[in-house]
């Protein structure tokens, strides 16, 4: 008898062994580009969520999630592409968070992830031509859609009664998105609505042509670590404007340390959440020695959970799994899941339990797998973002 328990112990343990395994997940952002100094926290932020389950020894019978970094550039699609077929043919990755750019985000789902039926959630690609891009399914979103921030950005100027603007917007699908989003929603006057090119080292011919046509404010619509910043710089270089209002793309610190004191008064708008779920996030963040005030970080934590949780409710780390599970974790019904809870959320899936993730944007994903999403709007006071309200 003592030797059949212990064959059978044995056989449990090595069962047990064979099931847990590594478990590859992609990270695409742009780590070089146009938002090079918000992606490391979106990185550490998602692979937070990842060490968290892991943590537990209780995913997928002690599986570990190993995350793989690739370098989405932001703007290159061929360069995009490349990285995220590597991540899923060499790799063997089995969903993506990422990417961060619309442009590379919608280059990759058509080009790898849906011919290789590989899930993305994207923490920060905001283009409303996502919402109705051919997916399969396989696209989700933890930050809102750019037609809502244009309305947000429409409010904020006839909120302060200003009827005239000029608008400059980054040359691709974002910049683009938006700048249709928000002269759609712009009840006042549009004196120029112009694209701007990231990485050149001069703005002065595109800040002489928004000068010329004037406007009360610049509405900048680009990107915070090249041409969204080198317009405002070429606009304090000539008089051109004194005051901006900027989308989620210029919202980081590398805006207040480059151009505090030419951006003092200054507005924009950027997806934020508040509440107990942003609350538990921003503790985790710190005591991990993320910057929690960066922009996409919460929404960056919450993709990687989802990803996590679909597997966890499908009981394999498939791309199958995640496929089909991510809306069944993500939405009521079931027991809310906080950021620091992805135990309690493993241990109720196991039990063959419902969960509503939460998690630290308020997670609801709405139509084809977008999020319904809230916007911090906040003003540049005294060389720091200080919030007006969530909206």
């Amino acid at each position: 008898m003592k030797k059949l328990l212990l064959a059978t112990t044995a056989a449990t343990l090595l069962t047990g062994a064979a099931f847990a395994e590594e478990v590859k997940v992609g990270i695409i952002l742009g780590f070089t580009g146009p938002i090079e100094s918000l992606t490391p926290d979106m990185a550490a932020s998602s692979e937070l969520a990842f060490k968290e389950v892991s943590d537990t020894g209780a995913f997928l019978g002690g599986s570990t999630i190993t995350p793989m970094r690739a370098d989405s550039t932001c703007i290159d699609a061929a360069a995009a592409s490349a990285a995220a077929e590597r991540l899923i043919t060499a790799d063997g990755v089995v969903a993506i968070m990422g990417a961060d750019c619309s442009g590379v985000t919608g280059a990759i789902l058509s080009n790898v992830a849906v011919p290789n039926g590989v899930v993305m959630i994207s923490p920060s690609a905001t283009s409303p031509g996502l919402s109705t891009v051919e997916d399969n399914g396989l696209f989700f979103r933890t930050s809102p859609s750019d037609a809502r921030q244009g309305e947000i950005l429409a409010d904020v100027l006839e909120e302060k009664g200003i009827t005239s603007v000029a608008v400059t917007y980054t040359n691709s699908d974002y910049g683009k998105g938006l700048s249709d989003a928000f002269a759609a929603a712009y009840d006042g006057e549009i004196t120029i609505n112009a694209s701007h090119e990231d990485g050149k080292a001069d703005y002065s011919a595109e800040i002489a042509a928004l000068a010329s046509a004037g406007g009360d404010v610049l509405v900048v619509l680009g990107y915070v670590d090249q041409g969204g910043k080198g317009i405002i710089q070429a606009s304090a270089d000539t008089g051109a404007f004194d005051t901006y209002l900027m989308g989620d793309g210029m919202y980081g610190d590398s805006l207040i340390a480059d151009l505090g004191d030419v951006v003092e008064g200054s507005m924009g708008i950027v997806p934020w959440a508040e509440g107990e779920g942003t609350d538990a996030f921003n503790a985790l963040g710190e005591a991990a020695g993320i910057n929690v005030a960066s922009a996409y970080t919460r929404e960056s934590y919450d993709a990687a959970a989802l990803i996590a949780l679909a597997m966890a409710k499908g009981g394999e780390a498939t791309k199958e799994a995640v496929a089909a599970n991510v809306l069944d974790v993500a939405n009521a019904p079931g027991e809310p899941i906080l950021p620091g809870e992805l135990d309690k959320a493993l241990e109720i899936l196991a039990a063959g339990g419902d969960i509503d993730y939460v998690g630290a944007t308020n997670v609801e994903l709405i139509g084809p797998g977008e999020a319904a999403g809230t916007y911090r709007y906040y003003t540049v006071t005294d060389g720091a973002f200080e919030t007006v309200d969530i909206r």
